[in-house]
Formats: C-alpha cells, sequence, structure tokens
C-alpha cells in the first residue's frame, strides 16, 4: 500500500495545529501517511475537492472559508447537513463523505472531563459556526441550548434549527447564573485580554468550555476558574474534532494521548 495523504484545506491554513497533531497519530499507530495543508482560491473549492478525491487522497479537514462551500461538493451525513457545515471530507467511498467533527470536538471535551450534559442547562455565545456545531452537539446531548450573540436575529435564526433551543441577544448572558453548561464559541479573547461574558455571571455550579487556544487560558477560563467552575480549555476542543476525523479516516480508536502531547507541544 502506497503511503496515504490526508490534509487540511482553508485559506489561510499557515497557523494550523492540525499537522503535529495527526502525525503523532500516524508514528504511534505505525500509519504510512503524512498530513499537508492546502491553500485553494476560494473560487476553486469544488475542483480542489474533485482534484483531491481524483488524486486518492484519503482525507480532508476542512476550515475557514470553505466549511459552508464544499457542502454542495461531498455527501454530508445527517449531522453535517443540520448543522449546514463540513468540516472533514472522506474520500473512501465514490463519493466524497462530508462529516462535521467540531460537534463532536465540543461534546467528547466535556465528557473527558466528566461533565455531564443530558438534562442540563447550556448556553452557547456565538451564532458562527463554531456556535452551530457546539448547538447542535449540546442539544444532542438533551441540553437545553440558549444562544447568545451580539446580533439576536442570528442568535435566534440558529435557535429555530435546533431542538428546543431559544436565542437571543447579548442581553441575555444573565442566563449563565442558572446555567450548568457555558460554551464560548466567539473569537473574542483570542490574542486579547477580553472576555465575552461578565465575570459576575459566573458560578461553580458552571463549566466552561472556550474554543479560543490561542492564549490557552483566556480571560474567560481564568475569571471562571476563579468562581469555582469547570473550566475547558480549547485545545481538547481542537483535539477531540481531530481524534474523531481520524477515527473517521482509519477506523481506529485514535491515540489521544499522543495527539494531546503533540498538539500541546506547539501551544506552550
Amino acid at each position: 500500500m502506497s503511503m496515504q495523504v490526508f490534509g487540511l484545506i482553508g485559506n489561510p491554513v499557515g497557523h494550523s495545529l492540525s499537522p503535529p497533531m495527526h502525525e503523532a497519530a500516524y508514528d504511534h499507530c505505525g500509519i504510512d501517511a503524512r498530513y499537508v495543508t492546502f491553500e485553494p482560491a476560494p473560487e476553486d473549492i469544488g475542483t480542489a475537492v474533485e482534484g483531491a478525491d481524483a488524486l486518492g487522497i484519503t482525507g480532508l479537514n476542512v476550515t475557514i472559508p470553505f466549511k459552508q462551500d464544499v457542502l454542495e461538493h461531498v455527501e454530508p451525513d445527517e449531522l453535517a447537513a443540520r448543522i449546514g457545515a463540513v468540516n472533514t471530507i472522506a474520500f473512501t467511498d465514490e463519493t466524497p463523505r462530508g462529516y462535521n467533527t467540531d460537534a463532536a470536538g465540543v461534546r467528547r471535551s466535556f465528557t473527558h472531563h466528566d461533565v455531564a450534559l443530558a438534562d442540563r442547562d447550556a448556553v452557547v455565545v456565538g451564532a458562527g459556526g463554531a456556535g452551530r456545531a457546539a448547538a447542535f452537539a449540546l442539544a444532542d446531548a438533551e441540553a437545553s441550548v440558549h444562544v447568545a450573540n451580539r446580533t439576536a436575529e442570528r442568535a435566534t435564526e440558529l435557535a429555530d434549527d435546533v431542538p428546543g433551543a431559544t436565542g437571543g441577544g447579548l442581553g441575555t448572558l444573565d442566563q449563565v447564573r442558572d446555567a450548568d453548561v457555558l460554551v464560548n464559541a466567539t473569537s473574542v479573547g483570542m490574542e486579547s485580554d477580553d472576555t465575552p461574558v461578565p465575570r459576575k455571571y459566573l458560578h461553580d455550579d458552571l463549566a466552561v468550555l472556550d474554543a479560543v487556544y490561542s492564549p490557552i487560558e483566556t480571560r474567560l477560563l481564568r475569571d471562571a476558574a476563579a468562581a469555582g467552575a469547570t473550566t475547558i480549555d480549547g485545545a481538547w476542543m481542537l483535539l477531540f474534532q481531530g481524534v474523531e476525523a481520524f477515527e473517521r479516516w482509519t477506523g481506529r480508536d485514535a491515540p489521544v494521548e499522543a495527539m494531546n502531547d503533540a498538539l500541546r507541544s506547539h501551544l506552550e
């Protein structure tokens, strides 16, 4: 069997931490494979997917700005179709298959930290791609979901798609006071000391997942820790979406520890 090629398609992709994480998994499992990055022009995404298929690439991750655009070039599974975004493509069948492993990234991050989601009240901040994935992940795990977003209309549009969810503007963040679970799915706090959620709403019955991983300890997570909450940094979400992608592509259990070590060594 010749060397397998996996990769990441996005624009830009230079900053990606996926190559070291996935290559650590191949090394650990003795898989002869490489993980490379591709940066097609936005208008060439369809041709890029066809080209990858024709070249025998085994799988691709998909990042900004292509997660919605690739939908029409793959056969999405039911979850990816509901979320309206694909971040993982497998080229093992006649037709390229599309998955959304961001949702699993959210769910598995909480599971790894022993946080139960069923029958819990969850607040998701942000109604973009990460917010959509988080909202569906939490609802599918039987949590009740409230989406708070700067533009209230986008929050209510997302809430309409998610079973039993509600949505509103940032003025509805006071719901965090009574929530069990909080996910920051915005970029607030990335490379800055800002937080999307006022500290006064945080408490010790809360579990907080911040999708931001640069810095690894955001102001939101520092505030949450000070309030006695359970904190889960964004590298866990990045890890577990990659773990899920690896398992989709290979049909094997991912070497979670090896992948986590490689990822965190590039974040320090």
